[in-house]
């Protein structure tokens, strides 16, 4: 049997590792955004498939039984390229989806539906602002001329960036002390994220909510209709072992 992942995320290593390990071939198909990557077991190839008919193409060529999008909760685009792919290979689908944050007694939580909403919030909210969007979409912020950001993320961002901006290099996970204190040293008054789920960033969350800062949460974009979705791994990879089902 032969699964591809699209992968790019740390349930995506996961699932990859355990397949191998359970004597599943596995390719993950990483998208090459990050210049050094952690690879999993398996096969990996990097790079994008030329949309949809160009995935599809790809899932034939190589006699994939099953695919599992297990990439980024807002990498929107090549999920729905996997969903007509997928459809018009008659393979099935699945998509692996972390849990997303839910606020507890004490969030300040301002929910948004993109990033260009984040960027006319945060004015009104704070004026150091961390923000960790990642390096992808960050010219959403470029016109925030009234206040001054910290930029993490895991290689350079590329400009356009916020005028006022310090660029924080780093990959999770991350504790909850060193995210107290990059709150502290930094003066931030004001949390910038996605809802990406997972407990390898989730410690911003609780340090935010420990200072009093309040949080502009970006919701993500939903699975395109009619994909079935696990939350873990481990379902995942049961289903990989009947994919029909």
């Amino acid at each position: 049997m032969h699964v591809l992942i699209l992968g790019g995320t740390t349930e995506g290593r996961r699932l990859a590792e355990t397949l191998d390990a359970g004597g599943v071939r596995v390719t993950s198909s990483l998208a090459g955004r990050v210049a050094a990557p952690r690879l999993p077991p398996g096969e990996v190839r990097v790079g994008g498939f030329g949309g949809a008919e160009g995935l599809a193409r790809w899932v034939r060529e190589h006699q994939v039984d099953a695919v599992i999008d297990a990439t980024h909760p807002f990498a929107g685009t090549i999920s729905f390229h996997a969903a007509r792919a997928a459809a018009a290979s008659h393979v099935p689908l699945l998509a692996l989806r972390r849990p997303g944050w839910t606020p507890v007694a004490g969030d300040d939580w301002h929910p948004v539906e993109s990033l260009e909403a984040a960027a006319r919030t945060v004015p009104d909210l704070g004026r150091r602002v961390f923000l960790t969007t990642g390096r992808m979409g960050l010219a959403a912020f470029a016109g925030v001329a009234d206040a001054w950001f910290l930029v993490r993320s895991v290689d350079p961002p590329e400009p356009p960036l916020p005028p006022r901006a310090e660029v924080l290099l780093d990959r999770g996970p991350f504790t909850l002390e060193g995210e107290r204190e990059v709150l502290r040293a930094y003066g931030i008054d004001v949390l910038v994220t996605k809802d990406s789920g997972g407990a390898a960033t989730a410690p911003k969350l609780t340090a935010a909510r420990e200072a009093g800062i309040p949080v502009v949460i970006v919701r993500r974009p939903p699975v395109p209709d009619g994909v079935p979705v696990a939350a873990t791994v481990e379902e995942a990879a049961a289903w990989a072992s009947r994919p029909a089902a």
